[in-house]
Formats: C-alpha cells, sequence, structure tokens
C-alpha cells in the first residue's frame, strides 16, 4: 500500500498532530450539529446536519445512524485502506432506508485542512460508490474552500489506490491541502462503508 505514505504523519508526531486540530474540530462539528454561526474571520457553516442527510438521502422514508467502535484490527485495517489516520475508535454512519432496505450511507465528520477544520459530507451507495460530496463547514480562508464543481469529480469513485490527487482526483489550483484533506476523508469515509458491509450480518 505504497500509495498511502503521504497521507500519514509519523507515527511519534501524531499524537500531537491530533491534540493540536481537535478543538477545532470539535467546533466545526458541533456548528453543524446545531446549524450554529461560528465567531471568526472565515468561519462559515452552509448546511446543518439535518439539512446534509436531506440531501443525502432525498428518497429515504428513514435514517438510521449506525455506531462503529472499531477493534485494534479494524482501525489498522481503515488506515491501511484508506491512507488516513483514525484519530479514535468510534465513528457514525448515517444509513438511508426506504422500505426497510439500505439506500445509501452517509459519514459527516470534521478533519484538518491546513490549521483549522472542514466538515465533510461524503454519501456512499449499497456498494460502496461515492455519490455526493460535499463541504459542510469551512474555517480556512474562503477561497481554499473546494468549489461543488470540483467536488463532483469523487462521483462514482470506489476506493482504491486510485483515489487520490494525482491519481484519479485532479488537483485544485491554490488549494492543495484542503484538496488532499477532501481526498483523505472520503477514502476514509469508503473505507468505515467498506468495512460496515463486510460486518453486516
Amino acid at each position: 500500500m505504497r500509495w498511502c505514505a503521504p497521507f500519514l504523519p509519523q507515527r511519534q508526531n501524531r499524537r500531537a498532530w491530533h491534540l493540536a486540530w481537535r478543538s477545532a474540530g470539535f467546533v466545526a462539528g458541533l456548528a453543524v450539529t446545531l446549524g450554529l454561526s461560528v465567531p471568526g474571520a472565515w468561519a462559515r457553516t452552509y448546511l446543518t446536519k439535518a439539512q446534509a442527510l436531506n440531501l443525502a438521502f432525498p428518497d429515504a422514508d428513514r435514517v438510521e445512524a449506525r455506531s462503529l467502535f472499531l477493534t485494534e484490527e479494524q482501525v489498522s485495517r481503515v488506515e491501511a485502506r484508506s491512507g488516513a489516520t483514525l484519530d479514535g475508535r468510534l465513528f457514525t454512519l448515517y444509513v438511508g432506508k426506504r422500505r426497510g432496505e439500505a439506500v445509501g450511507y452517509a459519514v459527516i465528520e470534521a478533519a484538518p485542512v491546513r490549521t483549522l477544520p472542514q466538515t465533510l459530507l461524503v454519501v456512499l451507495g449499497p456498494d460502496g460508490a461515492v455519490r455526493l460530496v460535499r463541504v459542510l463547514a469551512f474555517f480556512e480562508p474562503e477561497e481554499y474552500r473546494p468549489p461543488k464543481r470540483w467536488l463532483d469529480q469523487f462521483r462514482g469513485r470506489r476506493l482504491s489506490p486510485g483515489l487520490r490527487l494525482g491519481g484519479e482526483i485532479q488537483g485544485l489550483t491554490g488549494a492543495t491541502l484542503s484538496a488532499q484533506a477532501v481526498a483523505r476523508q472520503v477514502r476514509k469515509a469508503a473505507a468505515l462503508c467498506e468495512l460496515l458491509l463486510e460486518e453486516r450480518p
């Protein structure tokens, strides 16, 4: 899995790296959940959690929150498949259902861009292919926020070594760190969805 290497900080630096953005990430996630406008020169919340889930599952008659508490072995698998470091072992996936059948899966997560976080919605189909990627909150300067047109190139992609910048995904001029952060979050969401599908009875 050589393609993962550039996206993983050295193990001895991970704890300091996580602590540096954790509090900001919490604020970003809280802002999306409650629909708050967070004070700050660049902080913007575009969609609440409820709005995001409506966007994710327009045809669903029910949305369930599924908690995943990963074992150490599962953490290693997700990190290896996604090339992203997991900041914990508990994750929430949202399952859209229609007439009792799953129509898709969604992950809402705050993660760092440069020094401040963005909150991303990643929606995947029952087959694990990406359906939708949207920025729900962005705390870096607005000019670094990935536009919808760029995000749309993830549609139809599946978790693979090519799901990265320079592979199947084109770069974003002037916002390389933002583009890398999005690609990393999409891969993580796809890996978690893959795990859920594998563990499903």
